[in-house]
């Protein structure tokens, strides 16, 4: 869930592995039935000792790459000759590399290390630097840190923030000029003159549960609302979030390990059905005054509003505001000096409603862009800002996937799609004019495709894998997407997993009982013979933020199947129905109220399918694995087929769905009371009394995403009813369960162990 989603998509959507998990559709041309994928001849074994400890198999990236406003190259950051990080500039068609920032340049003082640079951005200018340092977590991202300001004029490093304790600042941006800084500092806005040093604290009301400029735990994770405050393009104003959360309950975890007694950890997390946080949204002067707060209608703890951004000018904002069952969105411009609110459109669903994040104002600001899946695909639009009708820009049985970048100059917008195959992603670029000239500018290369795009989108940092190749980074030019330079290539780590000892991998398609085709993979041992029965394991995550069959580096995870099969067991993941998919409305929200029963009636589907079909797997020796919300589905699966599923590891799984929180588990389960059979017929711990096979529940105590309270009680349902399974409990990890040394490994070969003792690989 985004529980588990977005902790899944954080771990996986990287920019180091641009992995992204997409399936196929029934209604769009896919992969053959049993394509073959990969095979090797490789004769090493994987020894976890190597990939846990070692780091043989890493694939890395490049660290955070900027493009520079000015078109004159991007910059990356780079391991200095003495220590350190250089700020290095790569011009985009000759590559010439100049230093812009030395190592030396970034040390506060002359017996100081140079500054840690997490993240940095630049001033529009480019003359100016900001620089990210010192960073640690305020719910589960790297938000709080230190900013340091670094001139390339006069090589000046100035720390912001004046006396603050350390590593308190958040979102620190330029003004439009770079002659200010503003940022976020124990829930307040502060501006930052850069020549005087001068600090003029704008809110002064932020508190435990008044939040200005930044957001709670819930709209963080659910919603990936973080940094929350805008610089009007003028620079005379600041508009910002507010939030008071005050009613929201408090949840309280304990550590037991860190200090002699236990210590307490709360902090206002809304479950299902309990009171949200109230957000407003107001618009400040930047050198101090007073705020205006904009009018929109509604319960300010009914609603969400999910987006907010200056519209195209300074004197409007143009904010989405979501209901609470988030079945409509609405796009609202808002009058920056009265406050006075004016609607312009609408999306209206009978589940959920999305927001658009790729939004940018065009024509002088007369109209701007807008995502809609009004046609059944998410498709590109054109919206006009006096009378909110749409144009449109995109069309067809596909969907656009991502907008990367909208170039009015040239009159194009270019966005991730895949038309063919909803198991890959490439690069396309449609004409605004709404003429429908549409052109696919990744060349013929079956895989994964992500692109950073220069300002003027004549060139890009490309990143392209698939299931055999670690990503690989190159500088390419556009349209022509010809390849100017190799900038990582992982060859180390791609020559070791060359070197393992692998069997056959094959993408296939089976039928669910309703006759829609689902995607799925297969992993074979690498001495497979088809004249033998052979155990079979599944990975499962079957909720709407991930899917788990695709033509892409699968990291981790796939190096630990591989490592399964080379035990001799097969490996198999199947997409149900609702997974995040580019095939269209419909199989995204055909899921609604379904979480758990219709997902998991699709994976025992194509588990039945897959029977029949091959008959080298062992139907008496079936396991299911999953993480979070794959968690949830493998006690489902388990619970709702027991005849089935014979073995299943559930790591920080939500056995009843009514304890995750509001906007994620809402959006997809409805809103109590009136969903509260819903919710009791999907949740797995109503049906735990069905267990039959073997089960390893693991859980991390300190989850404050996926919380251990869920698990405890799942333990004391199976414990009434009289069911044996084994435990695990870490202490203080988080959802990811990775904290602490030696961690990772520990959980992968516990898994193998359990596996072995309870599916063994050679059949009774």
């Amino acid at each position: 869930m985004t529980q588990n989603t977005s902790y899944w998509l954080r771990q996986t959507f990287t920019a180091v592995t641009a992995v992204i998990f997409i399936s196929g559709c029934s209604s769009l041309p896919s992969m053959s039935d049993t394509s073959t994928a990969s095979s090797s001849q490789g004769t090493e074994t994987l020894q976890f000792d190597q990939l846990y400890g070692e780091g043989k198999f890493n694939a890395r990236g490049v660290g955070p790459t900027r493009w520079l406003a000015n078109g004159s190259g991007y910059t990356v950051l780079e391991t200095a000759e003495n220590g350190g990080q250089d700020l290095v500039r790569y011009h985009p068609e000759t590559q010439q590399r100049t230093v812009l920032v030395e190592a030396d340049n970034l040390r506060p003082s002359a017996t100081e290390e140079p500054l840690n640079v997490a993240d940095y951005s630049w001033s529009e200018d480019g003359k100016k630097l900001l620089i990210f340092t010192n960073t640690k977590r305020s719910w589960r991202t790297h938000t709080l840190g230190d900013y340091w300001v670094y001139n390339l004029s006069t090589k000046r490093l100035q720390k912001l923030g004046g006396k603050a304790e350390p590593s308190t600042l958040q979102f620190a941006k330029f003004d439009p000029q770079a002659t200010r800084v503003a940022y976020v500092m124990k829930n307040n806005i502060y501006v930052e003159d850069l020549n005087s040093k001068k600090i003029t604290q704008l809110t002064k009301d932020g508190d435990e549960t008044i939040v200005n400029g930044t957001f709670d735990w819930v709209n963080e994770e659910e919603f990936f609302l973080r940094d929350g405050f805008r610089w009007s393009p003028d620079g005379r104003s600041i508009a910002y979030w507010q939030l008071d959360t005050e009613g929201t309950p408090l949840f309280t975890m304990i550590n037991n390990t860190d200090s002699l007694y236990p210590t307490l950890k709360q902090f206002p997390y809304p479950k299902v059905g309990e009171t949200n946080a109230a957000m407003r949204i107001g618009v400040m002067p930047a050198n101090g005054g007073d705020t205006t707060w904009m009018k929109v209608p509604g319960d300010p703890r009914q609603n969400y509003l999910v987006r907010m951004q200056w519209a195209g000018n300074s004197s409007q904002l143009l904010i989405q505001q979501l209901t609470r069952s988030q079945a409509v969105n609405k796009a609202y411009l808002a009058n920056a000096r009265s406050g006075a609110v004016r609607e312009l459109l609408q999306e209206v669903t009978e589940s959920w409603a999305e927001y658009v994040d790729d939004l940018q104002f065009i024509d002088g600001g007369k109209s701007f862009t807008w995502l809609s899946e009004r046609s059944g695909f998410r498709h590109i639009y054109v919206v006009q800002r006096d009378t909110g009708r749409l144009s449109t820009i995109t069309r067809g049985n596909w969907d656009v996937i991502e907008v990367l970048q909208i170039n009015e100059d040239d009159g194009w917008v270019y966005f991730i799609a895949s038309p063919e195959t909803p198991l890959e992603r490439y690069l396309f670029r449609a004409s605004l004019d709404g003429s429908g000239k549409l052109e696919r500018l990744t060349p013929d290369q079956p895989g994964t495709h992500s692109y950073q795009l220069s300002a003027d989108a004549k060139y890009a940092v490309h990143t392209y894998s698939d299931v055999d190749n670690m990503p690989v980074v190159d500088m390419i030019s556009l349209p022509d997407h010809r390849r100017i330079r190799v900038i990582k290539d992982n060859q180390n780590a791609q020559d070791a997993f060359d070197q393992l000892k692998r069997g056959m991998f094959e993408f296939f398609q089976v039928e669910a009982q309703d006759g829609l085709k689902l995607d799925g993979f297969l992993m074979k041992p690498a001495d497979f013979d088809a004249s033998k029965k052979y155990p079979i394991v599944f990975y499962v995550y079957g909720e709407p933020w991930g899917q788990t069959v695709a033509n892409s580096w699968g990291g981790e995870r796939f190096l630990f199947h591989t490592y399964l099969t080379q035990q001799g067991y097969i490996v198999a993941s199947v997409d149900n129905r609702g997974t995040r998919s580019p095939r269209g409305f419909e199989w995204r929200r055909s899921i609604y109220k379904n979480l758990g029963d219709i997902t998991v009636r699709d994976q025992h589907d194509a588990l039945q399918a897959m029977l029949k079909r091959w008959d080298f797997i062992d139907g008496d020796r079936v396991g299911i694995w999953g993480h979070s919300g794959g968690g949830s589905q493998t006690l489902n699966a388990l619970f709702r087929y027991p005849e089935a599923y014979h073995v299943g590891m559930a790591l920080a799984p939500v056995p009843d769905l009514t304890l995750y929180d509001t906007i994620y588990q809402e959006r997809y389960s409805g809103l109590l009371p009136e969903s509260a059979d819903r919710y009791r017929e999907t949740s797995a711990i109503t049906h735990a009394a069905n267990l039959q096979g073997d089960l390893l529940l693991v859980h991390g105590t300190g989850d404050d995403n996926v919380h251990f309270q869920g698990s405890e009680r799942l333990v004391n349902e199976l414990i009434k009813h009289g069911k044996q399974f084994d435990y695990f409990a870490y202490p203080n990890r988080t959802h990811g369960i990775s904290e602490g040394k030696g961690t990772t490994q520990h959980l992968r070969t516990m898994m193998v162990e359990f596996l072995k003792e309870n599916l063994p690989v050679s059949a009774p």
